[in-house]
């Protein structure tokens, strides 16, 4: 049994993929700064901020040590938001 080709005379039209050297994400260069200012000091949370800009140095990472960071971050602000919330 054989399986069908695609259509004589190419109606199916190709699909470019990305190019070879693209890599997502910022340019290798490119640093974060600072967080930026939120104004009202009672409004921060040192903790937060501290996820906030690990999840912004985490941009300069090899993917895989990203989700990391990322799931590091996330956990730090769950329990961060939850403590807040009981008080």
């Amino acid at each position: 049994m054989s399986r069908p080709g695609p259509p004589a005379g190419g109606s199916f039209a190709a699909r470019p993929g990305p190019p070879v050297s693209a890599r997502p994400g910022p340019p290798v260069s490119a640093r974060p700064g600072p967080p930026r200012d939120v104004g009202d000091d009672e409004a921060r949370h040192p903790a937060v901020d501290a996820a906030v800009q690990a999840m912004a140095n985490a941009a300069t990472l090899a993917p895989a040590d990203q989700i990391a960071q990322y799931e590091a971050a996330y956990e730090t602000l769950r329990e961060t938001l939850a403590t807040i919330d009981q008080t």
